[in-house]
């Protein structure tokens, strides 16, 4: 009896000692869907199967307002929250975010430009493109330019009700290289001429608000060509004819960010987890289950080039595409959103 009392303490213990090692248990939240399944795959079973703690998986909406009101209360319960560029911009102005070292992330130049930033890293790259449906098409279009061009490729187009991406496009369609969008829009005559540039196109636009939007108005020929996020189209075009054109496309992260006050233990654990989650392996296999972009430059030579194809960060997709800026549309956003929603209207 006293030896197998001695064994039960000797299990015991090592279980402690199990326990001690692996890390504390993360609350990851994400947005949910086909990116959280990804996300399962790439980086929580691989974070748990080496012992480095639980992952409990979260999802919200986007809502800043809940990562403020526990970073506020001083009652964080979120260790990780993925968040779309604009709100990582705001949220680290706003003191939300939990600053981070970029040398825990290894060297900057294996990254896309942009990735690595004060107190959140971008994770994989999304495109927001031209798509057509090449069945209800006898040309495929090649630019924004034929997008706009309704004599050559009568029917509707469909495009995002908003300023964002939309204005950006309207230039592109009216000549603007990709590279100077901003430079132009950034001044009231380029804001003017992206408005007189969408005067044109207004009869023949039915809106979207929702990403799932563009391929069922594509599929079911209500417009002939849409703006569209990227994954969106990949995800549909093993039964359908969706085509993505990749040139002045508009490119952006998603990434982890940490809320301000965690206990340091698991700041530590949430910071291990974000370099791990970079690491060319996980970024393989997250982009082998989403048609999103390894936001680590050296998980590309990784992937087989069927999949490659529907990438936006490979060399060919991302040359003629521009890199969303966050700083023109942090302070200039709201101003141009009621300017466009007052145009919409009329």
């Amino acid at each position: 009896m006293l030896r197998s009392l001695k064994f039960s303490a000797l299990a015991i213990g090592l279980i402690g000692a199990t326990h001690a090692m692996a890390g504390p248990d993360l609350t990851v939240v994400s947005f949910g869907g086909a990116n959280k399944a990804a996300q399962v795959k790439a980086f929580y079973a691989p974070w748990e199967s080496a012992g480095n703690g639980k992952i409990v998986a979260g999802e919200y909406n986007g809502e800043m307002a809940k990562v403020k009101a526990m970073v506020d209360t001083k009652s964080v319960s979120w260790d990780l929250v993925e968040v779309e560029s604009p709100e990582l911009s705001r949220g680290c102005d706003e003191d939300m975010f939990e600053p981070l070292d970029p040398k825990l992330f290894g060297d900057n130049a294996n990254y896309v430009k942009g990735a690595i930033q004060p107190c959140g890293v971008g994770f994989f790259v999304w495109s927001t493109v031209l798509a057509y449906n090449a069945d209800k098409l006898t040309t495929a279009p090649t630019s924004w330019a034929d997008f706009w061009d309704t004599k050559k490729f009568p029917g509707k187009r469909g495009l995002r009700k908003g300023a964002k991406y939309t204005l950006e496009f309207a230039l592109m369609a009216d000549g603007v290289a990709p590279k100077d969008v901003y430079t132009v829009l950034a001044g009231k005559d380029g804001q003017d001429r992206a408005f007189k540039k969408l005067d044109e196109l207004k009869p023949s636009i039915q809106w979207w608000e929702a990403g799932a939007q563009p391929p069922q108005y594509l599929a079911s020929g209500d417009v002939v060509m849409s703006s569209a996020y990227n994954g969106r189209i990949a995800a549909v075009q093993k039964e359908s004819n969706l085509k993505v054109v990749w040139n002045g496309g508009i490119y952006d992260f998603d990434a982890w960010a940490i809320p301000k006050g965690l206990a340091k233990d698991r700041a530590e654990a949430a910071k291990k987890f974000i370099a791990f989650s970079v690491q060319p392996q996980q970024q393989k296999t997250y982009s082998e289950n989403i048609a999103y972009g390894p936001a680590n430059t050296q998980a590309v030579p990784l992937l087989a080039k069927d999949i490659l194809k529907d990438m936006p960060t490979t060399p060919e997709n991302i040359a003629n595409q521009v890199q969303i800026d966050v700083s023109f549309w942090a302070d200039n956003g709201e101003q141009l959103e009621q300017r466009f929603n007052a145009w919409a209207a009329k």
